[in-house]
Formats: structure tokens, sequence, C-alpha cells
């Protein structure tokens, strides 16, 4: 007797799982779907989100605050700095440009998305963008490059800083001399 009553036990267990499990296929089955179709439908970004980073290399004054700030070292930037005669102009914010930008790369595949360089940076010209679907296939393509300058334009640059630093050394060496000369003249001759 007790065999027989185990025996309807388990049927009705397994009949009353198998209940349930449909009850949950058919509660779903009628409601309907919040499935995003990714590719065509995307979801909005919330308002704070860390994704690639963009600069506008107008407004960076090459101050390398957001390289330092970086704790993978993923920015690399290099200056020239301009000559006295030289008018850069000035950012959005009102800062006075002192300094060419021949090289601002960001490697977004060393990037950890973390956002401490955008803090530092004075002119706020380094900023964390809504843009996430940036996969590439060659991992050199996630190197970004943001600086305008051309290869002419930074050599010209570069033989100007020079030229003008071998015209303050001439005229440094000028005024020394002129200075030791007058310095000679006024000692008392010892005779």
């Amino acid at each position: 007797m007790e065999a027989v009553r185990t025996y309807f036990r388990t049927i009705w267990r397994a009949l009353s799982s198998i209940a349930i499990g449909m009850s949950v296929t058919i509660r779903h089955l009628l409601t309907p779907a919040v499935t995003v179709q990714y590719p065509d439908v995307k979801l909005k970004m919330p308002e704070r989100a860390r994704n690639r980073l963009y600069v506008n290399i107008d407004d960076c004054i090459g101050c390398d605050q957001c390289s330092l700030a970086c704790p993978v070292d993923c920015i690399t930037i290099e200056t020239v700095k301009s000559t006295p005669d030289q008018d850069l102009g000035t950012t959005s914010t009102g800062h006075k440009k002192r300094l060419h930008v021949p090289l601002f790369d960001i490697d977004i595949a060393k990037c950890c998305y973390c956002g401490l360089c955008v803090y530092p940076c004075p002119t706020e010209c380094i900023v964390m963008t809504d843009v996430y679907e940036f996969s590439e296939f060659d991992r050199h393509n996630l190197i970004y490059h943001f600086s305008s300058m051309s290869p002419d334009q930074i050599e010209a640059a570069q033989a100007k800083l020079k030229k003008a630093e071998e015209e303050a050394a001439a005229k440094k060496a000028t005024a020394a001399a002129a200075a030791e000369a007058k310095q000679k003249s006024e000692q008392p001759k010892q005779g």
C-alpha cells in the first residue's frame, strides 16, 4: 500500500512541476518583449557615463596635466615652445596659448575609463563622450591622434624656436662680454 502511495505522490509532483513551468512559459509568452535590438536600437547612456575620450585640440594649451593624472600612461603629449613674436591665440576659456602641441595621442586600448584626466584640465578641452562603440580589428587603430599640426608645421615651429634660442644665447653672450669688459675697465690699475 505504501508503494502505491509513493508512486502516485511522485506522479503528482511531476505533474505539478510541469504545470508551474508551463505557467511561467505561458505568462512570458503573453507579455510583450523588452529586448533591445542592439545595432538598430541603442539605449541612451547615462549623463555621467565614462566612455571614449575626446580632445578639442584648439583649446589645448599643452600643460600636460591630463597625462600626469593618467594612472595607466595612455596619454602622450609633446610640446614646442612658441617664440615671443608668435601669437597662438587664446582658448575658449580665455587662456593664452604659449605652446604648440605637435603630438597629442590617446591609446584607448590602455585606457581604464577612470576619468581622472578630465578634471585637472584647466581649459576643459579633454572630455569623456557618450560614444561606446569603437571596437577595431587592429590594435593600432585604437591610438587616437588629436594633433592638427602637419610634419611641415612641426618642423617650422622647431626651427623657429631653435633660431630664437640661438639669438637669445648670442645676446646673452654679448651682454656678458660687455659686462666683463666694463668690469675690467673699472678695476683700478695696480702698478
